[in-house]
């Protein structure tokens, strides 16, 4: 479906942004204004939009930054819930006290109050809002109820005027998500073929397929990929080491950009800027390497020789 026309958001590509750098993280060191003003810079020569995650003091710099700057770049913002039920199908821990749940919900209220804030505050340079991360996908650490979901769905659609979604893996919209669907402006669905296991050779197939599963599903509904991308680097935890570089990155950012442009689908490459503080202290752990750009800021193999698409 034609997201231009049905969401009035005009054609352009896009990527997800998260600006820390070595020795920041969220809740301690944040990008400066001067940081986020370069990186911004940057990014505007490749994309027209701009994912953001949370609701928090990085988030407000880049508002201002786009603001102030007058930079031609746009932004899907994003509520960043906590769990709000244990989760012990969780890897990595998703097990909350009562006392832990009933905090995260205190925090999730004052974000989407935040969301809401901003997005009428902003309402020229934000496009979408998305409420919610991978917070329904059976390993999420942050397990939110879908009719809680709903509840914070109606409670922003009711105060702002830009499109609503949810940013969530593919999987969960071909069944548990069914009753949030009808609540949204759009689909947003995230494809990983590198954490399915899937080479090189058969990685945009496998996107094109997690995509016409979802697209299939709700003929009526605008589908969109908030996350798509591939790892430059790895340590074997998750998948093999041997399928994460900068080779395969390029092959698999070209034939998403390719694929995506030429049938009208917006897509959210994850992402512009390597990120030092993710996951393990392992240097090599993937989390830290999914960057189109590496965290000192230059352009890795993909973007060293862009393709000829329109920003």
């Amino acid at each position: 479906m034609d997201y231009t026309t049905l969401l009035s958001i005009p054609k352009g590509t896009a990527v997800c942004y998260s600006g820390f750098r070595e020795g920041q993280r969220p809740g301690g060191v944040y990008p400066s204004y001067e940081q986020v003003k370069e990186d911004l810079t940057i990014v505007q020569r490749h994309w027209r939009y701009i994912r953001l995650y949370s609701c928090d003091q990085h988030a407000q710099t880049v508002l201002e930054v786009i603001r102030n700057e007058r930079l031609p770049i746009q932004v899907m913002l994003g509520a960043y819930l906590d769990g709000e039920q244990s989760n012990p199908n969780c890897p990595w821990g998703g097990e909350y006290s009562d006392e832990e749940i009933d905090s995260h919900m205190k925090k999730n209220k004052a974000e989407i109050e935040t969301l809401i804030a901003w997005a009428n505050a902003y309402e020229d340079i934000i496009i979408a809002l998305a409420v919610g991360n991978e917070s329904c996908v059976d390993w999420s650490g942050n397990m939110v109820p879908v009719d809680h979901m709903i509840a914070y769905i109606r409670q922003v659609k009711a105060s702002t005027n830009q499109a609503v979604t949810f940013c969530e893996n593919y999987v969960p919209w071909l069944d548990k998500l069914e009753p949030l669907v009808e609540e949204l402006d759009f689909i947003s669905i995230h494809t990983y073929p590198l954490w399915e296991n899937k080479t090189i050779e058969e990685a945009i197939a496998h996107t094109k397929e997690n995509y016409h599963q979802v697209s299939q599903k709700y003929p009526d509904k605008v589908v969109v990929i908030t996350e798509a991308g591939w790892a430059t680097d790895a340590n074997g935890r998750g998948f093999s080491k041997a399928h994460a570089n900068v080779v395969f990155q390029k092959m698999y950012y070209d034939s998403l950009c390719e694929w995506t442009a030429n049938n009208n689908i917006l897509t959210f490459v994850f992402e512009a800027f390597d990120e030092p503080w993710k996951g393990s202290p392992d240097p090599h752990e993937p989390e830290k390497h999914w960057g189109l750009f590496y965290e000192n800021r230059n352009p890795k193999m993909a973007l060293a020789n862009p393709p000829g698409y329109k920003r």
